[in-house]
């Protein structure tokens, strides 16, 4: 699978890891790829572990208390009956294990747009929309991350989508399904449903002017994008970024409150596989930064310059020896000069 240009990223209190090998037992073909522990940040030593939920990446970290995570940002499961006969029989099974200690926002049950559709926040507070989907057109992967637009950002969610296939390459708009008149508080053209894509990976969103969504986008989930250079982490910065006051870390909010991350693929190959000292290094250069930069990561990932105690064929340098004062330096006679004067001398 190619590899994912944008990442999301679950930010715990404390159950980075236990959540990680949580999900990567309910989905198939899902595993950790990398578990580290980053010293000395503000909130005391961090957990980062990287794993992968049915060829999907994610990142998840355990960095305290902050935040919670809400339904602004949800995950769908589709379950495909014309590519897996047991289809239904998967979802269903999903549903029971993620409803395990956790909150069912809309019930597992038939709607008008699918035969079984049910959104459950689980247990650590992650929510997902599970549903039996047969896609026309363009197939759709198992799992789309989706924003919900809601409070001061309901309406906006085509504005988003328009700004986010301007800002990223290969993207494009899929579906559209728009709220028709009507009594709800959905204003007419606004969004019922849309999905597009991003650098090939695809997402949704949503409309929603229900007066009971008592949440909105926070840091808890956020998406990360992995740059390939420090130009290609200026292009999103500078065009994402859009509150001054959030930038941190690699951190920014955009103009609708989404949080993003803009990291070097090569920051993660650092704490990933790096020494405990370089990880520490590491850490404490991009702490203070707000955009992060490349060749100063890379400055404090390499290993501290050893004094030179030798020469280029490998000996060590003799040390020059210091000057006596008060004593002359004696002259070297050549040995052929020594041999004449001996001649004559015998003569």
């Amino acid at each position: 699978m190619a590899t994912s240009k944008i990442v999301p990223h679950l930010w715990f209190d404390t159950q980075a890891r236990e959540a990680a090998e949580f999900y990567t037992k309910l989905f198939p073909r899902s595993r950790i790829t990398s578990a580290t522990t980053l010293p000395g940040t503000p909130g005391g030593d961090t957990d980062v572990v990287s794993f992968n939920l049915a060829g999907h990446p994610f990142v998840a970290i355990s960095a305290g208390p902050l935040f919670k995570f809400n339904p602004s940002i949800s995950f769908f499961l589709n379950f495909d009956p014309s590519k897996d006969p047991k289809a239904r029989q998967n979802l269903d099974t999903a549903w029971s294990k993620l409803s395990e200690g956790g909150t069912a926002l809309m019930e597992l049950d038939k709607y008008p747009f699918s035969e079984r559709y049910g959104w459950i926040q689980d247990k650590y507070g992650v929510t997902w929309q599970l549903i039996l989907t047969d896609p026309k057109g363009q197939e759709r992967p198992f799992i789309v991350p989706s924003l919900l637009f809601v409070r001061d950002m309901a309406g906006r969610a085509e504005e988003a989508i328009r700004f986010y296939t301007s800002v990223f390459r290969r993207s494009k708009v899929g579906n559209l399904a728009r709220y028709g008149a009507g009594p709800g508080p959905d204003k007419e053209g606004t969004l019922m449903f849309a999905d597009f894509q991003l650098e090939g990976q695809w997402f949704a969103a949503m409309d929603s002017a229900l007066p009971d969504h008592h949440f909105t986008f926070n840091e808890a989930l956020s998406l990360m994008v992995q740059c390939k250079d420090q130009k290609d982490i200026d292009h999103y910065w500078g065009k994402l970024s859009a509150a001054r006051e959030s930038e941190q870390c690699g951190w920014l909010k955009d103009k609708f409150g989404v949080s993003w991350q803009i990291t070097p693929v090569e920051l993660q190959d650092m704490l990933s596989r790096g020494k405990p000292a370089q990880v520490a290094r590491v850490t404490q250069a991009f702490l203070p930064m707000k955009k992060l930069d490349l060749a100063t990561l890379r400055q404090a990932y390499a290993e501290p310059r050893k004094a030179r105690t030798s020469g280029a064929n490998g000996r060590k340098k003799a040390k020059a020896r210091p000057a006596v004062r008060g004593r002359k330096k004696k002259a070297r006679v050549p040995v052929k000069a020594k041999r004449r004067v001996a001649r004559k001398s015998a003569r």
